[in-house]
């Protein structure tokens, strides 16, 4: 059953393209839900219990027709050619548009990646709060710092999904929905948003990812954020920055980071940026920093240069719990909101309590809660 869309654009919407000077359009009912399924009709399903029961069927019976990334990706694709045609009409201006920069939040973040690797219209991406590429080194990262798998993907644990982890049917999951299994496609311009307080994701899942994604890569961890991003900050803002200057030929600053083994950040900028800020949060009890649980724990103090265009922070690691650190440059724009970039972020100390174990195959194949 479709849900009625809105009879207008969002107002962000519209702010964006006022200020960019460009076509800005919204796909709505990424996935299509609520699905009731023939096999469950005593269930309607929406965003992860869709993907996650898409998944189980997958993996136990190996027919990519259940993998619902697929329509999401072929719908983003359709709406790229409706607004191409659309905007070609004489009630459309007449106006020619062949160049998209795609972004999504969340599922229509992974779907984000996947639209550009299968469609060359794409010059730029913005993924938003999908902050899992390399998905089975993230989650098993998941549960040795948790001993669990946080309530947010509960979906995917009731459905045994994690079970599956580093099976042969799990890897042809991956090499058909999994972004990172695309990256070499994946070259074009990219500004990855992240929640330092994701409610799914840790804080230091770029360490998964982040150095093997090829081409123009910039990513901003949004402060005291949850996976509801732009809830009360100001990432709605950067990524407008961002999208102005992929369209309209603005040069990025130029700069580089890297995050060392024990623990020092180093950012180095050619371009000299308006402000730099060391972000950190004590946890006192345990490695957790979702939001959710510590609140606006994350506080910023000013960087300063230890010599022309170097930035370093080093935080020593503390008599108890666990402190999450990061460094986050701002730039002239040439809008009235800034370039906000930031480097990954680092825990310290660097310590887990537990070990992933792989499931073994009598207990993959027990038949999950919810069928």
């Amino acid at each position: 059953k479709m849900r009625p869309t809105r009879d207008s654009a969002p107002g962000r919407d519209i702010r964006m393209a006022k200020d960019t000077q460009t076509v800005v359009t919204t796909l709505y009912m990424v996935p299509n839900q609520a699905l009731v399924f023939v096999l469950d009709e005593t269930r309607s399903r929406y965003e992860d219990a869709l993907i996650a029961y898409s998944w189980d069927k997958y993996l136990r019976h190996g027919d990519e027709k259940w993998l619902i990334r697929l329509p999401m990706t072929k719908s983003a694709v359709r709406a790229m050619d409706t607004v191409t045609n659309f905007m070609a009409s004489e009630q459309g201006g007449e106006i020619t548009i062949d160049q998209f920069v795609v972004s999504g939040e969340s599922k229509r973040g992974w779907t984000t990646w996947t639209t550009a690797a299968v469609d060359n219209r794409v010059i730029a991406i913005i993924p938003v709060v999908i902050d899992m590429l390399n998905v089975e080194e993230s989650f098993k990262h998941h549960f040795e710092v948790y001993g669990k798998y946080a309530r947010a993907v509960n979906d995917y644990t009731s459905m045994g999904i994690m079970k599956w982890l580093e099976t042969p049917e799990y890897e042809e999951l991956l090499k058909i929905v999994e972004p990172y299994q695309y990256r070499d496609r994946l070259s074009l311009p990219k500004y990855l948003l992240n929640s330092t307080g994701d409610q799914f994701f840790l804080p230091d899942s770029w360490q998964f990812y982040w150095g093997d994604l090829v081409g123009e890569k910039h990513m901003r961890y949004v402060p005291n954020s949850d996976h509801n991003i732009t809830r009360g900050t100001d990432a709605f803002d950067s990524m407008t920055a961002w999208y102005h200057a992929v369209v309209h030929n603005v040069s990025m600053p130029r700069y580089s980071w890297d995050v060392a083994e024990d623990g020092t950040i180093t950012v180095f900028s050619l371009d000299k940026p308006t402000e730099v800020l060391l972000w950190q949060a004590h946890n006192p009890k345990n490695r957790n920093f979702k939001k959710d649980d510590i609140g606006n724990a994350y506080k910023s103090t000013t960087l300063h240069e230890v010599e022309p265009g170097k930035y370093v922070a080093k935080i020593d690691t503390p008599k108890s719990g666990f402190i999450a650190y990061y460094v986050e440059m701002s730039y002239p724009s040439g809008l009235d909101v800034p370039f906000k970039f930031s480097t990954g972020i680092k825990v310290v100390p660097d310590t887990v309590d537990h070990k992933w174990k792989k499931a073994s195959k009598k207990e993959r194949r027990k038949e999950p809660r919810h069928r």
